[in-house]
């Protein structure tokens, strides 16, 4: 009996499809999810993602957000989330050093601000930890 997985952020939806298992970063650390699951809302945690569908593992970027487990059905709701393939390192690695530059450069810098450039940084290391597994 397969999982259906939808992951799905406030730009669109990223990924839907039936798959055998799931995990899932959370706060509390990584969760399994295999058919027949207990019900489960748990808070995500910037991380890496597994799906594994007919024995193979995809891996996907994601950052903040919810993962609903209703009977055989997996919800996500994330802030940010990106399948391995459409990880374009370079623009990641670019994005990283903006971010990390801004941050060294700022003197009284706004908090949410800060925040939300941490936010990038942690995401883009998350980004480039998943593209660059398979080396």
């Amino acid at each position: 009996m397969p999982l259906t997985l939808e992951i799905v952020t406030p730009e669109a939806r990223v990924y839907s499809d039936t798959i055998d298992t799931v995990v899932i970063p959370t706060v509390d650390g990584e969760v399994g999810i295999l058919p027949g699951h207990i019900a489960l809302l748990t808070q995500i945690e910037g991380g890496e993602l597994r799906v594994t569908k007919n024995g193979a593992t995809q891996w996907l970027a994601v950052s903040g957000g919810f993962a609903e487990v209703v009977g055989d059905h997996v919800n996500v709701l994330a802030e940010r989330a990106i399948s391995e393939e459409k990880i374009d390192e370079h623009a990641v690695e670019a994005a990283l050093k903006r971010a990390e530059q801004q941050l060294s450069d700022a003197k009284n810098i706004d908090p949410q601000e800060y925040e939300h450039l941490m936010s990038l940084v942690r995401y883009s290391g998350v980004q480039l930890a998943v593209k660059r597994r398979r080396r």
